[in-house]
């Protein structure tokens, strides 16, 4: 079960450029997809379906504004998806046409609408920061991973399991396991927010401290349905303060920005990001993060 009037993330948009072999096939919600970038630059998407012999269109060939099928040589305008050259042929039936799907590129996301085109609002597309953001230092990936797509919301909804599933990363501490979290709803999703106080550093940044060093760090999570999950993570020295903001001083302000895309009920693609403020970067600081 998927949920169509949503935007889902297709992937970064560096990946869709304007070279010959950049035609991206996409599984998204049980649904094959092609998308590729048209020469005036927007990028566009449709069903990865010749309507003709039901050949894959991502396996096909740019030609201008538009994509060819190598199947029969069935020729697509990218503008409206309609057919516009039959090899062997001049009438081109009206049917001759691929299905769309709304895109958008925001905050160096593709995002595409899985359901009723008419309930394509941008509004609706979660907050994010991506690499265009000039105050901030972002560094992008993504993976694949074999699971449904619930079960990793479900890891990203409760982070009391870093303490124990990524010791050597961002947990590390048995702080992370007792943190008392404050939820709040709002239609499409929730914000979570905690604070670990006086702990160690994480993990995968122990060894630039002495041993004696503790933080104040705050988690500030905003979860959209279906599946983008967006982290405001900032590292202070120890404060006296037990609630509240931090008195101590701010060493670390970052963004990490994660979108879980179902491909089918087995498998998702997870395209991430993090990285630190201009302010408070250091030279290696934000490589360490997405690393």
């Amino acid at each position: 079960m998927f949920v169509r009037n949503a935007w889902y993330c297709a992937g970064w948009d560096n990946e869709f450029s304007q070279g010959r072999d950049a035609i991206i096939p996409r599984k998204i919600a049980n649904e094959r997809l092609v998308l590729w970038r048209r020469p005036s630059g927007p990028v566009v998407a449709y069903e990865d379906r010749c309507p003709h012999r039901q050949a894959a269109l991502s396996l096909g060939r740019k030609e201008g504004d538009s994509l060819r099928c190598l199947y029969h040589g069935m020729r697509y305008d990218a503008a409206d998806g309609k057919c516009v050259e039959i090899p062997g042929q001049s009438t081109i039936p009206d049917k001759a046409c691929l299905r769309p799907y709304p895109v958008v590129e925001k905050n160096n996301w593709i995002w595409v609408w899985m359901g009723d085109p008419a309930k394509a609002d941008p509004g609706l597309i979660p907050y994010s920061v991506g690499p265009s953001n000039p105050d901030f230092n972002i560094k992008t990936s993504k993976m694949q991973v074999d699971t449904n797509y619930r079960w990793e919301i479900s890891n990203l909804a409760d982070l009391s399991h870093i303490t124990w599933i990524h010791p050597n990363t961002v947990g590390g501490s048995l702080q992370y396991t007792t943190a008392k979290a404050k939820h709040q709803v709002f239609d499409r999703g929730m914000k979570t927010e905690f604070w670990v106080r006086n702990c160690e550093p994480a993990g995968a940044a122990r060894h630039l401290f002495p041993p004696e060093a503790r933080f104040d760090i705050c988690f500030k999570i905003t979860h959209t349905i279906p599946c983008t999950w967006v982290l405001h993570y900032r590292m202070f020295t120890a404060g006296t303060k037990t609630e509240g903001e931090s008195d101590g001083q701010l060493l670390l302000d970052t963004w990490s920005s994660q979108a879980v895309t179902p491909r089918d009920e087995d498998s998702v693609d997870y395209y991430y990001a993090w990285g630190a403020s201009r302010a408070t970067d250091f030279p290696g600081a934000s490589d360490m993060l997405v690393q």
